[in-house]
């Protein structure tokens, strides 16, 4: 048994319950494909296996490679499983062999990548699918906006997907125990079709929705450079504040911006 490393943060997941409602949250069906960060000693990675998916894993950690590799001898032989030893964060996706909304990315990621995960997943020129993610408690609830207050980063998620609170797991489902809850995240129809419905361009919409969030308790009429008139167009009140707006009320705030003032 490899001992869990602290500076990767890996808490590895040991409950059943769990690793089933992340099997069936993510409906992955035969002959589809998974891409799972950080399958540790492959407890979530057997269960994937068994749906009959192909499944990538990608594991950074040396010490596991080859107990990965004598633990799914069969699969790896057999091309049901394509094991990659490399960084999550660095690893070139000519590597991984996805296509565009033609994969599912399921993983129990470590809290401290959890923003830089979603992002470069949800920005990638090959996107997910869906995603089916542990994480954090408290940043999945910030993610569906649990407490009705929008974040920077619950509308950066939006603006690409629709994110689901699965459910709640206790600290006590992994290996070693956090000092925090955990939860599984189900974000679905990942996709830039807003962006292009919209016109709008990934950049235009970040730096706007980066200013209305800088100071997030102040008015955006003074902080955007927008008229009361083009912010009633978009149904958003003079006074409004940054989490009261929804991912359309930013889109289009968004076009607002983008449109030449006579």
């Amino acid at each position: 048994m490899t001992r869990p490393k602290k500076s990767l943060g890996q808490h590895w997941l040991t409950d059943q319950t769990a690793r089933a409602t992340i099997i069936a949250t993510a409906n992955l069906k035969a002959g589809e494909t998974a891409l799972e960060i950080g399958p540790g000693e492959g407890f979530l990675t057997t269960a994937l296996l068994e749906t009959g998916a192909r499944v990538i894993a990608v594991e950074k950690d040396d010490r596991l490679i080859d107990f990965l590799q004598t633990k799914f001898t069969d699969a790896i032989k057999n091309r049901r499983l394509t094991l990659i030893h490399d960084d999550i964060m660095k690893v070139q996706s000519s590597k991984l062999k996805i296509k565009n909304n033609n994969y599912k990315l399921i993983a129990n990621i470590p809290y401290y990548l959890t923003g830089q995960i979603i992002r470069q997943f949800l920005t990638a020129a090959n996107q997910p699918e869906t995603m089916t993610l542990m994480l954090q408690k408290e940043v999945a609830q910030r993610i569906v906006a649990k407490d009705g207050k929008e974040s920077l980063l619950s509308i950066s998620v939006k603006c690409y997907g629709l994110p689901h609170y699965i459910r709640t797991v206790p600290r006590g489902a992994f290996r070693p125990t956090p000092k925090v809850d955990s939860a599984i995240l189900q974000i679905d129809n990942i996709s830039r079709d807003r962006f292009i419905k919209n016109k709008i361009t990934e950049t235009e919409f970040f730096a706007l929705l980066h200013r209305g969030f800088a100071a997030k308790r102040k008015m955006l009429r003074a902080k955007l450079g927008l008229t009361n008139e083009e912010l009633a167009s978009c149904g958003v009140a003079s006074t409004a504040r940054a989490e009261n707006l929804t991912t359309d009320q930013w889109f289009c705030l968004a076009k607002q911006k983008s449109v030449p003032r006579p």
